[in-house]
């Protein structure tokens, strides 16, 4: 398939969108912003072989988890995505099954939360896929929620279940954007991210942007059925699973005690599962208390790193 003709291709299944002017097929898109709100920006980058295998996952499912990690993103600001562009490296071979199965995937997600693809970039070559995402979202009326908030004496809460992501959620996971907003309108959100290279390293993200510390419990950390299914395999305990696999896709955040304990209290009428795991610190670092004893919590998520 050519270019142009993979141009046509999504131009006819590309649906109309009100404050989209321009779509795929000129230089850029043109969109309408309206009002005083922020445009927030987000990217992320997917490589076979790294981040998923093609042969396992299929074209369709990396094309779903293209799409929702950088809803991800926009959820962890309580924001409001609105419009995606994509830039897609296929395989000479097989490339336009695979650049279709990529689309539906993340047509699938998009048009659950209303989010137009208004245009990107197509190439070929001789390696393997390599697919990049990049949404634009709307702040909420009350502003987005950053990492850097946390004030000491904050509970830090999570949203789900979290470890043995491998089994199948890091690909099928639905982006907490719903809820996301929910919480920035019920609660003063102080700070907040999306776990993605795991608790034990993201705490850490939000440690040092707040310039505070936290002290997680180690009993009060939900573990996920998977992660339970992972230790009897491995070896490793649940908790470990739970604090380093990565990929869970919850949101982490800091609250006052006073907002917290409203959250909990509403859980068994918004059916939201929200557990408190910790509390922020003015000391910096991070730590884990089991039964008692307090013991340095390093980083042991997902670490890009390159020489």
């Amino acid at each position: 398939m050519s270019e142009f003709a993979w141009i046509d291709w999504l131009r006819e299944r590309t649906p109309s969108v009100d404050r989209v002017r321009i779509g795929p097929g000129d230089d850029t898109a043109a969109m309408e912003f309206p009002g005083d709100r922020l445009t927030l920006v987000t990217t992320d980058m997917l490589l076979e072989g790294s981040c998923f295998r093609l042969a396992e996952a299929g074209a369709f499912r990396v094309g779903r988890k293209a799409m929702s990690v950088n809803l991800s993103d926009i959820a962890a600001m309580a924001g409001v995505p609105v419009a995606a562009v994509v830039s897609v490296g296929l395989p000479r071979s097989g490339g336009r099954a695979i650049a279709e199965d990529l689309y539906r995937g993340m047509r699938e997600v998009a048009d659950r939360f209303g989010v137009a693809i208004i245009g990107g970039d197509t190439n070929s070559w001789t390696g393997e896929l390599v697919i990049s995402v990049t949404v634009l979202g709307e702040a909420n009326p009350r502003g987005p929620v950053r990492r850097s908030g946390a004030k000491p004496g904050d509970w830090l809460c999570v949203t789900g279940r979290l470890g043995g992501s491998i089994l199948g959620h890091h690909l099928d996971f639905t982006p907490r954007v719903r809820e996301a907003l929910w919480l920035s309108e019920c609660v003063d959100l102080h700070a907040m991210i999306d776990l993605s290279d795991g608790m034990s390293s993201d705490v850490h993200h939000l440690a040092r942007e707040s310039r505070c510390g936290f002290v997680l419990n180690a009993a009060q950390i939900p573990i996920h059925a998977s992660a339970e299914r992972l230790a009897e395999q491995d070896g490793k305990s649940q908790l470990e699973h739970a604090l380093c696999d990565g990929e869970d896709f919850e949101l982490l955040f800091t609250v006052s005690p006073e907002d917290g304990r409203k959250l909990i209290d509403a859980q068994p009428v918004t059916g939201l599962s929200i557990s408190q795991v910790g509390i922020a610190v003015a000391e910096s670092g991070v730590w884990l208390d089991e039964a008692g004893t307090r013991r340095p919590l390093p980083a042991g998520g997902y670490v890009h790193a390159f020489d």
